[in-house]
């Protein structure tokens, strides 16, 4: 077996686990974000670095719909200069400045039924911490998406001695080894080939499909970014528009206007 077909194998045991031994977990996330987009709150995402993709992998994109709202710090995620300004070098720095999640989330207004819905491979980062630490301090309930192997087998780095899973009320494992790169090449010492990426994107739409679901069932269908081909380009522009609007609407409450 080559690399690639290697890494496709370990993509595929990562998805098998998922669906073994995470169902559970994601039913009751589903059920939360349901409960908060049905009752006019909001299920706000934050994730730092390489979980930014997931946040942005909720909303906004084809197949997604109001009722998340992605909180993107681009001093923590914007990497694609890697060095000299704004590069990758100080997010990483940025990721374990305590203090700073609790500065982000006083930019927003948060009020009931909103819940918290983060990202975080490792989920011992400083500022991934603090958010959580934060939304429970306000009493808003947490999601956490993570590795679970690399978490447990990784000290904690904040202050407070906790870890994402420690905090969250609801953890969804995203069931990739620890350590996240998947494949060794013969004669390279070190393994290729990160899975967390499979198993986040997974996690985030089979949450994403499920929400869906029930909020259709309660009689509250969401409004799809739906792509051209599914219902010709000018309804899909038109719902797109919608689509923006109704999310502009449901996020006046989080800028106090």
């Amino acid at each position: 077996m080559n690399s690639a077909f290697e890494y496709i194998h370990q993509s595929q045991a990562i998805l098998e686990r998922i669906q073994t031994t995470q169902i559970d977990a994601i039913e009751r996330a589903a059920e939360l974000c349901a409960q908060t987009i049905a009752g006019d709150g909001l299920v706000h995402l934050f994730g730092t670095g390489h979980s930014r993709i997931f946040v942005e992998e909720m909303f906004p994109r084809h197949g997604s719909f109001p009722g998340f709202h992605p909180i993107v710090e681009l001093s923590l995620t914007f990497h694609n200069v890697v060095v000299g300004a704004n590069g990758q070098r100080q997010a990483m720095f940025l990721e374990h400045v305590e203090g700073l999640g609790q500065t982000i989330l006083r930019n927003f207004v948060f009020s009931p039924p909103d819940c918290f819905l983060l990202f975080s491979n490792s989920g011992i980062n400083e500022v991934v911490i603090d958010v959580a630490l934060e939304a429970k301090r306000l009493g808003y309930p947490v999601i956490a998406v993570v590795s679970l192997d690399h978490c447990t087998r990784s000290a904690a780095l904040h202050s407070s001695g906790k870890k994402l899973p420690d905090i969250a009320d609801i953890v969804i494992d995203n069931c990739t080894p620890g350590g996240d790169a998947l494949v060794n090449v013969p004669g390279l010492a070190d393994p290729v080939g990160p899975g967390s990426t499979i198993g986040a994107a997974a996690v985030t739409n089979a949450i994403k499909c499920l929400v869906a679901e029930k909020l259709t069932a309660l009689g509250k269908p969401p409004i799809v970014l739906t792509s051209g081909l599914f219902i010709g380009s000018a309804a899909s522009k038109k719902r797109f528009d919608e689509c923006y609007d109704d999310y502009r609407a449901r996020i006046r409450k989080v800028y106090g206007c």
